[in-house]
């Protein structure tokens, strides 16, 4: 496995801890969808992470300014969906991050 790889499966989604009691019922492993907040008063290229329809946290904004503008060209085709998985308890202890998601399916170029 490339190193690109590796990172494209272990994209961090943050403010999942706001999210614990969504998150709690969930899986190990789910999929979630990737929805656009260009509203969001805070980040304007905010990409919000569903699961089951619920928000379960955010794309790092690191990550998520790469791939706000080829999300928002596929504005009305199908949703963009990736697997997600929880982190193991020492990503939480030196992160803080609770959530990964693997962009490594997706089929979306992100901006240079």
């Amino acid at each position: 496995m490339s190193r690109m790889s590796h990172l494209l499966q272990r994209i961090p989604v943050v403010g999942a801890l706001a999210y614990q009691e969504r998150l709690r019922p969930l899986p190990s492993s789910f999929p979630v969808t990737l929805e656009l907040e260009p509203g969001n008063r805070y980040f304007r290229q905010a990409i919000a992470v569903l699961a089951n329809n619920e928000k379960v946290g955010y794309v790092a904004p690191e990550v998520a300014r790469r791939y706000a503008e080829p999300l928002a060209a596929r504005a009305g085709s199908q949703p963009v969906t990736c697997p997600a998985r929880r982190s193991v308890p020492s990503d939480r202890e030196t992160s803080g991050v609770e959530l990964f998601l693997d962009f490594s399916a997706i089929d979306l170029v992100p901006s240079p």
